[in-house]
């Protein structure tokens, strides 16, 4: 599957791109199938929407990722920049990114990230940190997935992540249910036949 992956970073540094390979791990999580990334670094809102229609009509990505530039300062232009290309938005996504960020950190409502569809791509704006991006794309997990099958008729199968659990959330359990010794001599009452 090509993920198209767009970052959008400090003209001064072009090319750092921090949490690049991070994100497109927490992405790659999502989906069983094996993914490609094709990237593009971005500094101003032309290259941007540039490498947004690059993705979704010449490449045919069925997935197109933005990282970064979401908030409110001046140099924060990603949803203008993706509200440009889009044929129609999605806004539930990016409500539930806020809602739920918000219960996290009251500084989610500053997100003015959008989603959207062009042509038979789905377009998210995420996070920059993987941290955040892991909280919000394991919300958005199964709309992703349908949202794709019926942009480009293609299911796509959801990576089943084992629910784990720290032992120490276990001991309280563990301790109602210790096997009882029960030997004859040990003055313990036993269970015989």
């Amino acid at each position: 599957m090509k993920i198209g992956r767009i970052t959008l970073v400090d003209a001064a540094t072009p090319t750092l791109d921090p949490y690049g390979a991070e994100n497109e791990k927490v992405i790659a999580k999502i989906f069983e199938e094996p993914t490609q990334f094709l990237v593009a670094l971005v500094t101003n809102s032309d290259q941007m929407r540039d490498a947004l229609i690059r993705f979704c009509d010449v490449e045919k990505c069925p997935l197109v990722v933005t990282m970064g530039g979401t908030g409110p300062g001046r140099h924060d232009i990603t949803p203008e920049a993706t509200r440009a290309i889009l044929d129609r938005e999605l806004p539930g996504f990016s409500e539930t990114m806020r809602h739920y960020s918000y219960e996290k950190t009251p500084l989610a409502i500053l997100s003015r990230a959008i989603a959207g569809v062009r042509r038979d791509s789905l377009v998210l704006n995420l996070p920059a940190r993987p941290k955040a991006t892991r909280a919000c794309l394991h919300m958005l997990r199964e709309p992703m997935v349908e949202c794709i099958r019926v942009n480009t008729g293609t299911d796509y199968v959801l990576f089943v992540d084992p629910i784990t659990i720290p032992i120490e959330q276990w001991f309280p359990f563990l301790k109602r249910f210790r096997p009882k010794t029960g030997f004859p001599d040990s003055g313990h009452p036993t269970i015989g036949p």
